[in-house]
């Protein structure tokens, strides 16, 4: 966070390692969005004196190595095309834009560095009803991502309590 911010970047955790930390369940791994381009992630990494691996740079993902971790700093996007598994994407700043093209609103929860948690999409109150819900329209988020179907059973399983999302 502190490279990033160094620069003139937000950063903020998001997805599983927020979501999970709320709920008391452990955390893998931190993903972390933010509002730099691949390119100056990679500047603010190496000026910290952090390795920086462009592991899926054309998604905006550059692996950052920090005490021998590995993040995935994944810059603000939203989607322009999709063919059902990839998507073409476009950089954007805006994080309302960025939660919007995610799968399920638990996983559209983001926390900054000092802790303030940031739910455009009503993640905390699926997360507090034990609840997996899509983000939109499931069918549109389906035909994103047909995989997503797939997670959508693992998430319910491992998330919910009761009957899966009838939509």
């Amino acid at each position: 966070f502190r490279a990033l911010r160094d620069r003139g970047f937000e950063g903020r955790a998001v997805g599983g390692a927020v979501r999970n930390s709320l709920i008391g369940k452990a955390v893998s791994d931190i993903d972390i969005a933010t509002t730099a381009l691949p390119s100056e992630v990679v500047e603010a990494a190496q000026a910290a004196g952090l390795a920086a691996v462009p592991t899926g740079i054309e998604h905006g993902t550059i692996t950052v190595v920090s005490n021998h971790v590995p993040h995935e700093v994944t810059t603000l996007r939203e989607d322009v095309s999709t063919d059902g598994r990839r998507a073409t994407v476009k950089f954007t700043t805006d994080w309302a834009r960025d939660a919007a093209r995610r799968d399920f609103t638990i996983n559209a929860l983001y926390c900054d560095e000092t802790g303030r948690i940031y739910d455009p999409l009503g993640g905390m109150s699926d997360l507090a009803a034990a609840r997996v819900r899509f983000i939109g329209q499931p069918v549109d988020r389906i035909r994103e991502d047909y995989l997503r179907i797939l997670r959508f059973f693992r998430f319910s399983a491992i998330y919910s309590h009761g009957e899966i999302d009838a939509a």
